[in-house]
C-alpha cells in the first residue's frame, strides 16, 4: 500500500490545481504560449533559419488575429447588446421621471446622470472582461485612485453631497425667491456643485451649496402666499385711529391682495421721534413682492401727507444759556425788521 500512496501523491503534486480560478488558468497558460512562441523565434533567428522565422512568424500572426478576432467579436456583440439594453432603459426612466410631478428638474438631470454613468461603467467593464483583461485588478487601482482623488477634491465632493441634499430635501426650487446674506432673488438653477440665483438687477449670484446648507435661507415663495409689511411713522400728535383710517381703504379694490387674512394697519413700537406703524396684507402672488412694496411705500407717503398727517423725521433742538462768546456778534443781536420799523412795533 506504501508504493501506491506514494504514486498517488505524486500523481496529486504534479496535477494542477483544480481550485484555481479559470481566469488566472487562461492567464497563465496565454503568457507560457507567448514566452514559448518568443523563444522559438529567437533560436531560428540566431540558428540563421530564415525560412522557419517567417513561417513561425506568419502562423503565430494568425492564431494572433483569430484569437483577437474572437475575443474582439465577442465583446462587440456584448458591447452591442448591453447598449441597446442602456437605451432602452434610459428611455423609461427618463418618461418615468418627466411624468412625475414629485421629482423636481434638478434632481431628475441628477438621477438620469447618475444612471448613465453607473451604467456605462458596467458596460465598459463587461466588455473588457470578454476582451480576456484582469478586471479586477482594474477595478482595485479605480478605486484607490477613487480615494486618492475623493481626498484631493473634498470641496467638490462636499458640495456635490451638498447639492443632492438641496435636491432631495427642497429647501428652495428653481423659479424661488429667496433672501440670503443680505441678497434677494429669483433661483435660477441648482447644478451638483453650486445654486445660482438671479438678483433684481439681473445679475446671477453663483454659491456654493454648501453654504446654501449651513447658511440662513429665507424662501419668500414657498408657501405661495406671502405678507408684505409697508413700515412708516407718524409724529406723536397725531392719532394711529386717523392713519389707519385713510390707508386701508388703498388696498380693497386691489386684486393682487388677499381679502381674508383682512390687510391691517399697526402700531409696531414708540420711537424716540415717532410713532412706528407698518401697513399689513397678503398678496397672492409672491414674485411681485418688490414691485407691490415700491408701490404701497409711495402711496403710503402720498396719502399721509394728503391727509396732514404729519410723517416725522429724526431732529435736535440746541439751547444756549449764558452764550458769552457769542455776545456781540450777528447771532446775538437783534432781528432788524425789513420797514425799519424797532422790534417793538
Amino acid at each position: 500500500m506504501a508504493p501506491q500512496q506514494s504514486l498517488l501523491r505524486s500523481q496529486s503534486q504534479n496535477a494542477p490545481d483544480q481550485t484555481a480560478p479559470a481566469d488566472t488558468t487562461a492567464v497563465n497558460e496565454a503568457v507560457n504560449q507567448f514566452n514559448n512562441a518568443f523563444s522559438e523565434a529567437l533560436r531560428l533567428f540566431v540558428n540563421g533559419n530564415w525560412d522557419g522565422l517567417y513561417e513561425h512568424l506568419s502562423s503565430g500572426t494568425v492564431y494572433l488575429t483569430g484569437l483577437f478576432l474572437e475575443r474582439g467579436l465577442q465583446a462587440f456583440a456584448a458591447f452591442l447588446l448591453l447598449y441597446v439594453l442602456y437605451r432602452l432603459l434610459a428611455t423609461t426612466l427618463f418618461q418615468v421621471l418627466d411624468q412625475s410631478e414629485g421629482i423636481e428638474p434638478g434632481l431628475q438631470s441628477v438621477l438620469l446622470k447618475t444612471f448613465r454613468v453607473v451604467t456605462l461603467l458596467f458596460i465598459g467593464i463587461i466588455v473588457l472582461d470578454q476582451l480576456g483583461l484582469n478586471v479586477t485588478v482594474l477595478i482595485g487601482g479605480l478605486s484607490i485612485a477613487g480615494v486618492i482623488a475623493g481626498f484631493a477634491a473634498r470641496d467638490s465632493l462636499e458640495n456635490f453631497i451638498s447639492g443632492i441634499t438641496i435636491l432631495v430635501d427642497k429647501p428652495f426650487q428653481v423659479g424661488d425667491y429667496i433672501e440670503m446674506e443680505d441678497e434677494y432673488g429669483q433661483v435660477d438653477e441648482i447644478t451638483l456643485r453650486s445654486t445660482r440665483v438671479r438678483t433684481v438687477r439681473n445679475e446671477i449670484i453663483v454659491l456654493p451649496n454648501l453654504e446654501m446648507i449651513t447658511q440662513r435661507v429665507i424662501n419668500h415663495t414657498k408657501r405661495n402666499v406671502l405678507r408684505i409689511d409697508i413700515e412708516f411713522g407718524i409724529a406723536y400728535k397725531e392719532y394711529p385711529e386717523e392713519a389707519r383710517e385713510v390707508l386701508l381703504p388703498l388696498v380693497e379694490d386691489d386684486d393682487r391682495i388677499f381679502s381674508e387674512p383682512s390687510p391691517s394697519v399697526v402700531v409696531t413700537e414708540m420711537n424716540d421721534s415717532s410713532v412706528d406703524m407698518a401697513l399689513r396684507f397678503y398678496t397672492r402672488d409672491p414674485s411681485q413682492e418688490l414691485p407691490i412694496r415700491w408701490e404701497y411705500t409711495e402711496k403710503v407717503r402720498e396719502t399721509l401727507r394728503e391727509a396732514d398727517i404729519e410723517i416725522p423725521f429724526p431732529h435736535r433742538q440746541l439751547f444756549l444759556d449764558e452764550a458769552k462768546a457769542l455776545q456781540g456778534t450777528k447771532l446775538l443781536s437783534p432781528v432788524q425788521p425789513e420797514n425799519g420799523s424797532s422790534p417793538e412795533d
